[in-house]
């Protein structure tokens, strides 16, 4: 079940939401007494039992009422709001310098090609990055460890490239964060991960830029393993 955008949640929802994941409802059902939720979250019963049910109204929660208490589930969008806490908070107390990423290369849609080549980009990749890419993106699909790994990027410095605009049509602008490839026991540098604003890949996939071909640089091919060592830099 997916979360309503229609029903909203606070804190002290997500604070019982966590209390039951803490409980074992993040990997399977739990069963839990509201009396003991209550204990728990310093409030009555009967608010505990409220919290529940509008967890369970925003699709964060699954739940099963029975004569003696209630089984409840985390379900994959109510582990989704507990990530974006978790990383929230990772961002507060941690600073992290570099994130070692591992996927898998993969054949593009051939877009990169096309969109890294511009004017617009291309004389902005030059001044910020150093280098002119080669004309088209390395792309690896992500390991699912990495999958979860990776909103912490958005916590390092990273170079910002700006969109523009021609005659005919506006391009949105990107991100590019400092990496170093390995594959096998061979480092490439200098590469950046590229994230645009406007892309039609998910956080499972990486577009990687560098001033060669990294398929002949580094003698890759689709399902190859490669680590991206991304770090900080001074803007």
């Amino acid at each position: 079940m997916e979360a309503r955008e229609s029903v909203a949640v606070g804190a002290t929802e997500l604070a019982a939401l966590k209390r039951v994941a803490l409980d074992g409802a993040l990997g399977g059902s739990v069963k839990v007494s509201c009396a003991g939720l209550g204990d728990a979250l310093d409030a009555s019963t009967q608010t505990a039992s409220r919290r529940l049910q509008r967890l369970e109204d925003a699709g964060l929660l699954d739940r099963d009422v029975v004569s003696d208490g209630q089984w409840v589930e985390v379900t994959a969008a109510g582990e989704r709001e507990l990530r974006r806490e978790y990383e929230e908070y990772h961002r507060l107390f941690e600073s992290p310098s570099s994130l070692r990423l591992v996927g898998h290369v993969t054949s593009g849609m051939g877009e990169g090609r096309h969109y890294i080549s511009l004017s617009g980009y291309m004389a902005q990749f030059a001044e910020r990055l150093g280098y002119e890419p080669f004309a088209g993106t390395l792309n690896v699909e992500l390991t699912e460890g990495s999958v979860r790994v990776r909103p912490r990027m958005s916590a390092l410095d990273a170079v910002p490239i700006d969109g523009w605009e021609d005659d005919e049509r506006t391009f949105g602008p990107a991100t590019c964060y400092a990496a170093t490839l390995v594959a096998d026991d061979e480092r490439y540098d200098p590469v950046h991960i590229i994230v645009p604003e406007r892309t039609h890949h998910d956080e499972s996939q990486l577009e990687v830029i560098a001033p060669v071909k990294l398929r002949d640089e580094l003698g890759l091919d689709d399902g190859d393993e490669v680590v991206a060592e991304v770090e900080a830099v001074d803007r």
